[in-house]
């Protein structure tokens, strides 16, 4: 919106950088959506881009699935400490007022405006407001349509790991544990033989969220696990575990004059809980209807919310639909196996599980297109020597 030439401000109560509870993995869409953005991978050794995800099967069965190699990249992970802090001072940079450590503790709604209020008692009247204030939204409440006891779909636990040696030191690995499932364990690795290490479960499943902290201790003592991480691994900082949004398909996605978006608007996705794409996708969204409505235009809300369903809520349904697979160990199993069978299937799944193209592009013709299931990557020019070079080369 800054670079089309609006008046844009942006209000944080957080002080950038700042650590964001997260699994820190950057899929093909968020790849694509932080190009589009301009946001430059190409200082310190932050970034670690990926070319393999490991995924193991209940019964212990494992298949290596290839990311693809050329024509850039297509996954990453990076903490969202720095990822988060480089989206700010690219906003910054592209003529946005930035105010940090400023809470938001009240809004109205006109016909033709929207005003907050915020905790230092200046008022901020605009045409429209972008609320990415994650899923217990302020925002929502202040305009009357939150979820009163609304918890999320899932739940995450995390933890980052020093002197990883095992194989998470350079590749992605997700393992569906018997114990877990629908959800699943992972380890992303990042820069310096460090990874973000956690697992995710379902809101009412298996696990009682209350327990998480004690199954963590147990996970960790599993010898496969174990020699995933190395025997020298060893976490460091506070293990930290957060609620996901997953159910865009019967969220609110705007009011008059405000548009939700990312975590806001629920727009993880309900089988891997991914929700850095979601969101960056969400926000370019809203921001182009606003560019688009015009000086006194009315209508970028509901465009936006056609937009935000138009691109989301079919592959949501889809993942939907595999979640309920997933429950049991024969499905699970059967999973990792079928996508397993043949170097089709694997390089093919392993495009599909981070989200190369949309998740039900199969049944959706309006979004077919030549190519459509072999997309190039993202960030070329970073890619060139890729599979040889040390896989954490670039920043912001």
């Amino acid at each position: 919106m800054a670079e089309g030439g609006l008046d844009v401000e942006v209000i944080d109560k957080a002080v950038f950088p700042r650590d964001k509870i997260c699994g820190d993995g950057l899929t093909a869409l968020a790849l694509r959506m932080l190009e589009q953005l301009g946001v430059d991978p190409s200082g310190p050794d932050s970034w670690k881009w990926v070319d393999e995800c490991l995924v193991r099967s209940p019964s212990g069965h494992e298949v290596a699935f290839p990311i693809p190699r050329h024509d850039g990249h297509h996954v990453a992970v990076v903490p969202r400490m720095e990822l988060d802090h480089a989206l700010v001072d690219r906003a910054r940079g592209a003529g946005a007022t930035v105010t940090e450590g400023t809470d938001v503790v009240g809004a109205v709604e006109s016909s033709d405006a929207v005003e907050v209020v915020t905790g230092d008692g200046q008022r901020v009247r605009a045409r429209w407001a972008v609320a990415a204030d994650g899923m217990w939204s302020p925002m929502r409440k202040y305009l009357g349509v939150a979820s009163e006891g609304y918890r999320g779909e899932w739940h995450a636990f995390r933890q980052y790991f020093a002197d990883v040696s095992g194989p998470a030191a350079e590749q992605m690995a997700v393992y569906f544990e018997a114990d877990l499932l629908p959800g699943y364990f992972w380890t992303f690795p990042l820069p310096g033989n460090r990874a973000n290490v956690g697992f995710g479960v379902q809101r009412g499943g298996k696990v009682p969220i209350g327990t998480m902290g004690t199954l963590w201790d147990e996970l960790l003592q599993r010898p496969h696990i174990r020699a995933l991480l190395g025997g020298d691994a060893r976490g460091e900082r506070t293990r930290r575990a957060w609620p996901i949004p997953a159910r865009v398909d019967s969220v609110l996605p705007a009011t008059t004059r405000t548009m939700f978006v990312g975590d806001a608007v629920a727009a993880c996705d309900v089988m891997t809980g991914e929700g850095i794409g979601q969101a960056l996708l969400t926000g370019i969204l809203a921001g182009r209807e606003v560019i688009r409505d015009g000086p006194r235009g009315r209508t970028a809300a509901g465009r936006y919310a056609a937009s935000m369903r138009r691109d989301l809520v079919a592959d949501h349904r889809m993942s939907a639909l595999l979640v309920r697979a997933l429950k049991h160990r024969k499905g699970a199993r059967a999973a990792v196996r079928v996508a397993g069978a043949t170097p089709w299937t694997r390089r093919h799944f392993g495009r599909w599980l981070f989200e190369d193209y949309p998740r039900a592009v199969l049944v959706t013709p309006r979004r077919w297109s030549r190519g459509m299931l072999t997309p190039p990557g993202s960030f070329a020019q970073r890619a060139t020597g890729a599979t040889s070079a040390p896989a954490g080369h670039a920043s912001h």
